[in-house]
């Protein structure tokens, strides 16, 4: 057992789309990851998502509306529904979610993060 100081960890890496697990729990993986610009719309057929802003403004895009998500706010999208997150400005926010879950959910392309750094 350790705190974890997040803007620590935040610290630790710059790149943009590449979750890093700082946290495990009951089969959960607590994630910090940087966004800048618009991610790929995609699903995760099995899993939900929580995305909580620590710094910035995130624009959470669904087919039929976009959810502002701004600090110290979160969204949870529910397992099967399309959406993209998109960040005009970088935004540092932390995933809440199950350690099967893919950050491009039904989609593989480049931005697929198969193996994920543990800080």
């Amino acid at each position: 057992m350790k705190t974890v100081n997040i803007n620590e960890k935040l610290g630790l890496f710059s790149e943009h789309w590449s979750p890093k697990i700082v946290g495990e729990l009951n089969g959960q993986h607590v994630k910090l990851v940087k966004l800048k610009g618009p991610f790929v719309w995609h699903h995760h057929e099995l899993e939900d998502e929580l995305f909580l802003v620590i710094r910035g403004t995130l624009q959470m895009e669904f087919r039929d509306r976009t959810e502002t998500v701004h600090e110290n706010e979160f969204i949870i999208v529910p397992r099967g529904v399309e959406h993209r997150p998109v960040a005009d400005e970088e935004v540092c926010i932390m995933l809440f979610e199950p350690a099967t879950t893919l950050n491009t959910g039904d989609i593989t392309n480049e931005l697929t993060k198969t193996t994920l750094d543990k800080i």
